[in-house]
């Protein structure tokens, strides 16, 4: 695919691939440092897949995501504050630092949440869909998901019930190669996952997840045809995740060799080279980019660092144990 030649659309893309790498930059830094807890899941490699899928879609419209939800909460057009403050466990979250890393959910912007469940997020993805569908609304769910979440049972339920009913939702599968630890190579007899898709009577198409523009096109196929109401199409948007599976993985499983061939398939350093090769996008323009979203994460990590800690009391909201005047737990 070659990069659009307008100025604005370059810019937007390039910017909102630098929000997600530089955030997930900064994530990575503060956890190294100890100011944030549990785990956590990175995206760094992959930015092309949630930038260029969400220029598929309007406003409206839904997605669910894996566990690696940063990249596509962003490109949704989330808010990098409200966001950091949600990874570091404070009260001004988007969850009020519930969620953290896994569970983050922006419902203004369509984001009915990410999901720490391979798989998870299929099915609440076919009932958007179908509460979409019986209210005539027009709005496409985009439902992500990894290759790892295909060897699942809900992945097979929720293409099943999407293709029976016809449902207005795209599977998006971020394939980065790993379920874990485990190739999909090794997991999946076929050539293309997307190969997949006919057993359930759907589209599938096989992209390359590099390419912005490539992505974007095989996710608005597939938007088109769910919104005309022709039902569910999978598309298989193969890319790479430069770190290990989580913070706890040591990456034993991947060579050197391997991990510095997909780096130089870096999708953001493609994209300003097509951009710059295209006239769309000066050097200047490119390093106006790059300041501009770094100071973006800074005021981020600086809203995030002074949002207020949780309370023990307001700890307990949403929790559904009786409790007394002064918060114990009522056990009689």
């Amino acid at each position: 695919m070659t990069v659009a030649s307008d100025n604005a659309h370059a810019t937007a893309v390039l910017t909102d691939m630098w929000r997600i790498r530089l955030f997930e930059e900064a994530v990575e830094d503060l956890y190294g440092r100890g100011m944030m807890h549990g785990t956590m899941h990175l995206s760094i490699g992959q930015e092309a897949v949630p930038v260029g899928a969400s220029l598929a879609l309007r406003d409206g419209d839904l997605i669910t995501c894996t566990h690696r939800g940063h990249g596509h909460t962003i490109a949704r057009g989330a808010d990098l504050g409200r966001m950091m403050a949600e990874l570091l466990g404070r009260e001004n979250g988007y969850c009020k630092g519930r969620g953290g890393s896994m569970h983050i959910a922006d419902v203004a912007t369509g984001n009915l949440g990410a999901n720490g469940i391979v798989a998870g997020g299929l099915p609440i993805a076919a009932g958007a869909a179908l509460s979409q569908k019986m209210r005539g609304t027009q709005a496409v769910t985009l439902c992500v998901h990894g290759d790892g979440a295909v060897g699942e049972g809900a992945w097979h339920e929720a293409l099943v019930l999407a293709s029976m009913w016809d449902l207005p939702v795209v599977f998006l599968c971020e394939n980065n190669h790993y379920g874990m630890s485990l190739p999909s190579l090794a997991a999946y007899k076929v050539e293309k996952l997307s190969d997949k898709a006919a057993g359930y009577g759907m589209p599938g198409e096989t992209v390359d997840g590099n390419d912005v523009e490539a992505v974007a096109a095989a996710v608005a196929r597939g938007v088109e045809r769910a919104r005309s109401g022709a039902g569910p199409s999978f598309v298989d948007a193969v890319t790479y995740r430069w770190r290990g599976h989580s913070k706890s993985d040591k990456n034993l499983y991947r060579s050197k060799d391997e991990i510095a061939q997909w780096r130089d398939r870096d999708p953001i350093a493609r994209y300003s080279s097509e951009a710059l090769e295209a006239g769309t996008l000066s050097e200047a323009d490119i390093e106006a980019i790059q300041a501009t979203v770094r100071q973006q994460i800074r005021d981020a990590v600086v809203f995030g660092t002074k949002g207020a800690e949780p309370t023990v009391e307001s700890m307990l909201a949403g929790v559904y144990a009786p409790v007394d005047e002064q918060g114990a737990e009522v056990t009689a």
